[in-house]
């Protein structure tokens, strides 16, 4: 069975989703803490933290996450972060 032919919905174990395809785009100097993506065949993204990777996934259509990509651009969220 693919992931095409399960139900993919937000919130599911992100282990459900494989174990192939994922990566840490943002790691840096951070511990090995990032948030992971993984572009899934329709088109949406998961998104998974690297320390729990059978944790929850959240699952973005493309416009989501590049409204998300935008906002953050504009510094949108730099309140979110430390310092």
């Amino acid at each position: 069975m693919t992931i095409t032919d399960r139900r993919v919905y937000n919130g599911m174990p992100a282990s459900d989703l494989g174990e192939q395809g994922w990566e840490c785009p943002w790691s840096g100097p951070n511990g090995g803490q990032c948030v992971e993506t993984k572009q899934l065949a329709d088109g949406r993204v998961a998104l998974r933290q690297s320390k729990d990777p059978a944790g929850p996934a959240l699952i973005y259509t493309p416009e989501e996450i590049t409204a998300f990509v935008a906002g953050i651009k504009k510094g949108l969220a730099d309140h979110l972060t430390a310092g």
